[in-house]
């Protein structure tokens, strides 16, 4: 797998971060939900197929992290 399968986007303005989905081949991402912590994420990632979150959530393979730290909640 080339890049990451999911993106973290960057802290929003009115709370949270937008979490997208990369397809191979395909130009744009699915949106795939928001999170406002790190258990909001964890079950994101599970519900978009992921089937084990907490193992690979800081794993750059898997799961990329923009525009804020790692870990980071609240607002932009």
């Amino acid at each position: 797998m080339e890049g990451a399968r999911f993106v973290v986007h960057g802290l929003s303005p009115r709370g949270g971060r937008l979490v997208t989905m990369h397809h191979e081949g395909r130009m744009e991402d699915d949106y795939v939900g928001t999170a406002f912590s790190d258990h909001d994420l964890l079950l994101i990632l599970r519900s978009a197929g992921l089937p084990e979150p907490g193992l690979v959530v800081d794993d750059p393979r898997w799961v990329e992290w923009r525009g804020a730290a790692a870990h980071r909640w609240g607002t932009g």
